[in-house]
């Protein structure tokens, strides 16, 4: 399976697995307490929604920290072991990183599953998923390496301090939606997607980690996959509105709804509840027809339940609140006099006054060093009028001097210099070395056709205008044909994009293929920017190297160069 040079970013992929501290035989199908059992049963086996298979009987492979995965993945600490298989934060000592992995024996019964699973959730490359890495079968072992985001926080982690505020669940319910959606139109379905399983970063972005593959591993199924992920994802929406799960039982560190009163609205459970997103839970938990009170139609799948947040108001984040400074940090302009009524008895006059030393330059000491910095500027005055004088004269009396080196012989007047001349581009090739190498590299000659109206475009890039989080940046490549001065590079884009003109070493042979042979020379953003070296560059590469993307519309970001330009 082709590598992915994503930075690894994770958690390890127990979503909602007890601790290795259980023991095995304590341990549930699903690896949360027991008590989880009833509630999943009275949410999904009534329906027929979702039916796991019978535990396995394969013992778990005898691993241990520091044991090697295809010579590369070392193991450090197991997360979870339970049914068979177990997952483990470990590191590639190839590209140095955490990452985290899933192992299991080659003969259990759910390794073909796995395997089928991870593939095709590599090959989505979404980036509001977790992405998976590797999914090998190699010495009598199957496993599975997925990114470890040290910086994300588990959802169930942020509910344990209480519920999230309306602006923050409003982001999860979107965001989730949006991407299970994406998921559910390549054929993939989560069908465990607990709070374990969805996870925000430092940046406030939510990834889902797992999909398909937890199903795989735990041997779990569904007759109508978009209800189960769709009712999930509703669930998930009710416990960040009300931390209670919206079930009768306990489950993942969350207080069940009480026994005999049903399903019942998020803004009953809580006061303050917002009323928009109350009905979206009800709309996405109810898929039997009772819904919120509205009586709207229910979401059945992830897309309806998209296009229904869409819809709503957008919510927006709370005002932040002024805090007045302490007192320690008032200006002295609120310590003084200033502003003060007039009439303050003579003691609190004297007081103030003896927290403020005199003026400077009132002592004798000070006249003294007054009169020598004049004296000192004067003289500096006088010494500077000479000069320029003795300039100006014998510019205009001597002919052998140094500037007439700025005049020609005919009419001594200066020496334009020459007009830029545009350098032809021989070849252009597309440049991701941190990604998977290849960037619509048919388009890539339209940029220097000459014609305004054609572009190269970059990949989709989905939640942030930098790659979606996901690498640096990418470019072409400029092949000048021999080594040039390089003065000026004008790029034509579609969108404010920032880039960044980079130029190979004047010695090199062929067309680099990594960004540590280019250095950058020159910078800039917007529609139509001009790059200028310092001085000029003798490369025969260089490298339009973009580092932040327009948006494309919604929550995906584009880059498109429309023409590239090159003089001396």
């Amino acid at each position: 399976m082709a590598e992915r040079s994503t930075t690894a970013v994770d958690v390890a992929d127990n979503s909602g697995d007890e601790p290795l501290t259980a023991k095995a035989g304590e341990a549930t199908a699903d690896g949360v307490a027991k008590a989880q059992d009833p509630a999943d049963k009275s949410a999904r086996e009534a329906d027929g929604e979702r039916k796991a298979a019978e535990p396995p009987t394969v013992a778990t492979p005898e691993l241990h920290s520091g044991h090697k995965l295809a010579r590369r993945y070392r193991l450090e600490e197991c997360v979870t072991r339970l049914d068979g298989f177990s997952s483990w934060r470990a590191v590639d000592e190839k590209l140095r990183r955490a990452v985290g992995v899933h192992v299991l024996p080659a003969d259990h019964s759910r390794a073909r599953s796995v395997l089928a699973a991870a593939r095709s959730s590599a090959l989505l490359g979404d980036p509001r998923f977790v992405q998976v890495l590797d999914a090998v079968e190699e010495n009598d072992l199957v496993y599975v390496v997925h990114e470890w985001l040290p910086d994300a926080t588990e959802l169930t982690t942020l509910l344990a301090s209480g519920p999230l505020e309306a602006h923050d669940a409003y982001q999860l319910v979107s965001q989730v939606s949006q991407a299970m959606a994406a998921a559910h139109r390549e054929g993939l379905a989560h069908l465990r997607l607990t709070p374990g399983a969805v996870l925000r970063s430092s940046t406030g972005q939510y990834r889902i980690r797992g999909l398909a593959v937890n199903a795989a591993l735990r041997g779990i199924s569904a007759e109508r996959p978009q209800r189960t992920d769709t009712e999930a994802i509703g669930a998930l929406l009710y416990a960040a509105l009300t931390q209670r799960w919206p079930y009768e039982n306990d489950a993942h560190g969350l207080s069940g709804l009480p026994k005999g009163v049903g399903l019942i609205a998020p803004d009953q459970v809580r006061a303050g509840v917002h009323r928009g997103l109350s009905e979206l839970a009800m709309r996405a938990l109810a898929n039997d027809g009772a819904t919120a009170s509205r009586q709207e139609p229910p979401c059945t799948t992830p897309d309806e339940l998209a296009k229904a947040v869409a819809a709503m108001p957008r919510v927006r984040p709370p005002e932040p609140t002024f805090t007045a400074p302490p007192e320690y940090q008032r200006t002295t302009y609120q310590q003084g006099t200033y502003g003060r009524p007039p009439g303050l008895p003579t003691t609190a006059t004297a007081q103030v006054a003896a927290h403020h030393p005199p003026r400077p330059l009132q002592s004798r000491t000070g006249k003294v060093l007054k009169w020598a910095v004049s004296a000192l500027l004067i003289a500096a005055l006088g010494l500077g009028s000479w000069q320029l004088a003795e300039a100006v004269l014998g510019r205009g009396g001597n002919s052998g001097d140094t500037d007439s080196s700025e005049t020609n012989q005919t009419g001594g007047k200066p020496v334009k210099p020459a007009p830029p001349k545009p350098i032809a581009i021989e070849d252009a090739t597309d440049f991701d070395p941190l990604g998977d190498g290849a960037e619509k590299p048919r388009d890539v000659p339209k940029t220097y056709d000459g014609d305004p109206g054609t572009y190269w475009q970059t990949d989709a890039y989905y939640g942030f205008s930098n790659f979606g989080n996901k690498k640096k940046g990418l470019g072409l490549i400029l092949d000048l044909g021999k080594v040039q001065k390089v003065g000026k590079v004008d790029v034509t884009f579609v969108g404010n994009t920032k880039v960044e003109l980079r130029a190979a070493a004047a010695d090199a042979s062929s067309r680099p293929t990594s960004l540590d042979a280019f250095s950058k020379v020159a910078e800039g953003s917007g529609t139509s920017v001009s790059l200028k070296p310092g001085k000029a560059a003798e490369a025969r590469y260089v490298l339009v190297w973009l580092t932040d993307l327009p948006s494309d519309g919604g929550d995906s970001y584009r880059g498109r160069i429309s023409e590239i330009k090159v003089s001396t």
